[in-house]
């Protein structure tokens, strides 16, 4: 004869909450893509096979090659409780899509919010690095440094190596800023880093954007931490680096110094 139990209403709701619990997390990476189906799922589970629990946000601006019909299916079939996806018509620049990004992490509470790439460039087992820089050691903003400890870039070709490298001394040159990889998209904010800073005030979309965002923390005052990482340039998929992005970064740097100068930058709360 077959035993049938009830489960009360009660119990069952309690049960998927103490489920969901397992994944709950103070943490959220964004990850824009273009283009990141050989690269996507990889990085996806790379981070979540980490014993620190992260969120991922991927930020897909329009990939026609199918980036996020695969970050669906491993939404729907496997991860639905930590992870999750805008998607964008076009490609609109990756400074506004951190921002979009920066904005809903605000929107749903986390407290410490990542910028990564996709193409493992930014190696996940470093994540728990930024994390403890921000949470246990008490930094605003923990950056993942090429140059903080010499130069630690493989794979690049010279030419790119030394154009980051001298991009980065031009900007503590013009701006007097003393952060030795100033265009690193590596990073860990702490939430009051971005509630404080205006986001709509943001101009800049490429690899100025990433300076941007440094430079104002910095004019704010909040504190900031430099870990030593290994940059390893992309194994598959295709740069998304350009002589424009370059360009803007050159004529922007400028312009943040002399926005240092006369901006009035908003004080910590």
């Amino acid at each position: 004869m077959a035993n049938n139990f009830f489960i009360p209403p009660f119990f069952a709701i309690f049960a998927t909450k103490i489920l969901k619990m397992e994944h709950y997390s103070d943490s959220i990476i964004i990850i824009p893509t273009y283009n990141e189906k050989e690269n996507v799922e990889k990085i996806i589970r790379a981070v979540f096979n980490l014993d620190k629990c992260f969120h991922i946000l991927i930020i897909d601006d329009g990939s026609p090659d199918g980036t996020a019909t695969i970050v669906k299916r491993l939404m729907t079939n496997e991860f639905s409780d930590r992870l999750f996806l805008i998607e964008r018509s076009g490609k609109l620049g990756l400074g506004t899509a951190y921002i979009r990004g920066f904005k809903w992490a605000l929107e749903h509470q986390y407290e410490y919010v990542f910028e990564m790439d996709a193409d493992f460039s930014h190696d996940p087992s470093d994540l728990p690095r930024l994390y403890s820089a921000c949470h246990d050691d008490g930094y605003d903003l923990a950056i993942g440094s090429r140059y903080v400890s010499g130069v630690n870039v493989v794979n690049w070709p010279m030419g790119r190596v030394l154009m980051s490298y001298f991009a980065s001394k031009y900007v503590r040159f013009v701006t007097g800023f003393k952060v030795h990889d100033t265009t690193a998209g590596f990073k860990c904010y702490r939430r009051k880093v971005l509630e404080t800073m205006e986001l709509d005030k943001i101009r800049f979309k490429g690899y100025a954007f990433q300076i941007e965002m440094k430079f104002t923390a910095y004019k704010i005052g909040f504190r900031i931490k430099e870990v030593p990482v290994i940059f390893v340039n992309r194994r598959e998929g295709t740069s998304k680096m350009s002589g424009g992005i370059f360009g803007e970064a050159f004529f922007g740097v400028m312009r943040l110094r002399w926005d240092g100068w006369t901006r009035r930058y908003p004080k910590i709360k």
